[in-house]
C-alpha cells in the first residue's frame, strides 16, 4: 500500500487516496478467479471449468477486479489510516479510481475522523449549587407513606368507600354487545385511584360485598381504542369483597417496628437526614451538569454525523438489552408504542449529541492537562465491576479493554478536575414559593 494523499474536508471528514501495487493486485485477481469462477456458466463448458479469458469475454474484462478490490480493501485501508495518522469514527465510503493488472489499483475513501477540539474556559468556572431544603411537611408526607406501606388490610362489612380495595367481576357492553377487553374476574380495584374510566369507581362506592349492579359510563372522546371512543357503555358488576386499610399509630412502637430507631422522633430525624443527603447529591449532580454545559458551550468543534449516529445506535442497543432482560423484544415494544425504528431511534438524538460533545470536551481536557488513570485506579475499577456483577476479578480483567477502561476513568477525572477548579456558590432553595432563599458561600 502506498498512501497518495490525505485531504481534510468539511465537518471532520477526510479523503484518503492510496494505491495497491500491480503484483499484489494481479495475485488477488487470480485468487478471485479461482474462488468465483464456479458461479459462471459458459456455453460449451461445465460449470466452473471455463477458462478465465472466456468468462471475462462474456461478463467483462474487469469481472474479477472488483472481487480483488473487495479482498484487498480491509488490510490496505487499515494501513492507509495508520500511515495518515488519523483516528476514524465512521464507516468508510470507498471509490475505485483505477484498477488494472498492469498498474495495480488506486482507491479513494471518504471517512469521518475524530474532530479537533478547541477548548474555551474550563478552569475557574462559576456555578450556583441550589440545594432544596427539607421542611416538616415533606418529612410528615414520607412518614405517612411508611404508615401506608405498613397498614393492615381488613374486610369491610358495610358499603365500599373511597380508598377501599374492591374485588369485582365485570363485563362491559356497548349497544348491548360485549366488547373485547371489557371483561375480568376478581379484579382488584382501588376505589378513587382513577385507574378506570371516569365515573366507574364512583358508582362502585356505596355498594356492599355480594351485590350485583350496573355501572353506566361514557368512554372518553380520545380513548386509545378508537372503536370505543365517545361511546356509552354499561358494565355488569359483581362485588365480591371490600377491604380497607387499618393504619398503624404513629408512635414509638411504630418506629421500632419499621426501623432501627427506638423513638418516632429519631425516625423523623433519620427521614430528614436521608432527604437532605439526597437533595445534596442531586444538587451536586446538577452542578456537574451545569459545568459540563459551560465547557461544551465554550468549545469549538465540527462533530461528524457519524459520531452521533454511532452513539444513537449504542443507546438503542442498550435499551434493547434492558427490555430483553424483562422478556420483551424490541419489535414488540415498538408495536405497542406505535412507532417504527426510525422514530424510536430519533428519540435518542438529543441525548446522543450531548453525550458525544461532553466526551469530546473532556477528552480534550485530558489531553491538555495530561490526565491519566493509574494501574491502581484500573484495578479498583475492575474490582467495582466484579462486585457489581458478582464475577471474579480475573474474569472481568479478561473481558474488558484495559485502554478503554483507563480512557473512561481519565474522562471522569477530567470532570472532577473541572469541578475542583470551579467557583461554587451554594444556595438553599425551597419548594414553597413564599419562603426566602438563604445563601451561603462554600
Amino acid at each position: 500500500m502506498n498512501l497518495i494523499s490525505c485531504e481534510k474536508l468539511e465537518k471532520s471528514m477526510v479523503e484518503l487516496q492510496f494505491s495497491i501495487d500491480a503484483d499484489t493486485f494481479k495475485k488477488a485477481v487470480s485468487n478471485a478467479f479461482k474462488r468465483e469462477s464456479k458461479k459462471y456458466a459458459i456455453p460449451g463448458f461445465r460449470k466452473g471449468k471455463a477458462p478465465r479469458h472466456m468468462i471475462e469475454k462474456m461478463y467483462g474484462a474487469d469481472i474479477f477486479h472488483y472481487d480483488a478490490v473487495n479482498d484487498l480493501f480491509p488490510e490496505n485501508y487499515e494501513a492507509a489510516v495508520k500511515a495518515a495518522g488519523i483516528e476514524i469514527v465512521g464507516r468508510p465510503e470507498p471509490e475505485v479510481v483505477s484498477m488494472s493488472e498492469e498498474e495495480g489499483a488506486v482507491l479513494k475513501v471518504k471517512v469521518a475522523v475524530k474532530p479537533e477540539v478547541t477548548l474555551g474556559e474550563y478552569a475557574g468556572l462559576s456555578v450556583t449549587k441550589k440545594v432544596k431544603t427539607v421542611d416538616d411537611a415533606q418529612v410528615e408526607a414520607e412518614l405517612k407513606r411508611m404508615q401506608d406501606r405498613n397498614a393492615r388490610m381488613l374486610t369491610r362489612d358495610g358499603a365500599a368507600e373511597n380508598g377501599d380495595t374492591a374485588d369485582i367481576d365485570f363485563e362491559g357492553f356497548v349497544d348491548g354487545t360485549a366488547f373485547e377487553g371489557g371483561k375480568a374476574e376478581h379484579y382488584s380495584l382501588v376505589l378513587g385511584s382513577g385507574s378506570f374510566i371516569p365515573g366507574f369507581e364512583e358508582q362502585v362506592v356505596g355498594h356492599k360485598a355480594g351485590e350485583s349492579f350496573d355501572v353506566n359510563v361514557k368512554f372518553p372522546e380520545e380513548y386509545h381504542a378508537a372503536e370505543l371512543a365517545g361511546k356509552d357503555a354499561t358494565f355488569k358488576v359483581t362485588l365480591h369483597e371490600v377491604k380497607y386499610k387499618e393504619l398503624p399509630a404513629l408512635d414509638d412502637d411504630f418506629a421500632m417496628d419499621v426501623s432501627e430507631y427506638d423513638t418516632l422522633e429519631e425516625l423523623k430525624n433519620s427521614i430528614r437526614k436521608g432527604m437532605e443527603d439526597n437533595n445534596d447529591k442531586q444538587a451536586d449532580q446538577q452542578v456537574e451538569n451545569d459545568l459540563i454545559e459551560q465547557v461544551v458551550g465554550g468549545m469549538t468543534v465540527e462533530v461528524p454525523q457519524a459520531m452521533y449516529d454511532e452513539r444513537m445506535d449504542e443507546l438503542v442497543q442498550d435499551f434493547q438489552y434492558r427490555i430483553e432482560q424483562q422478556g420483551l423484544k424490541l419489535d414488540q415494544y415498538l408495536q405497542y408504542m406505535g412507532m417504527n425504528m426510525e422514530q424510536f431511534r430519533g428519540q435518542f438524538a438529543e441525548q446522543a449529541e450531548k453525550q458525544v460533545k461532553m466526551r469530546l470536551a473532556m477528552e480534550a481536557i485530558v489531553a491538555k492537562e495530561g490526565i491519566t488513570a493509574s494501574d491502581e485506579e484500573f484495578e479498583a475499577e475492575v474490582k467495582r465491576i466484579a462486585d457489581a456483577y458478582q464475577m471474579e476479578a480475573d474474569k472481568v480483567r479478561s473481558l474488558v479493554n484495559a485502554d478503554a477502561v483507563k480512557a473512561d476513568l481519565a474522562v471522569n477525572k477530567a470532570i472532577d478536575f473541572v469541578k475542583e477548579k470551579a467557583n461554587v456558590t451554594t444556595e438553599q432553595v425551597s419548594d414553597a414559593p413564599a419562603e426566602a432563599a438563604e445563601k451561603t458561600e462554600e
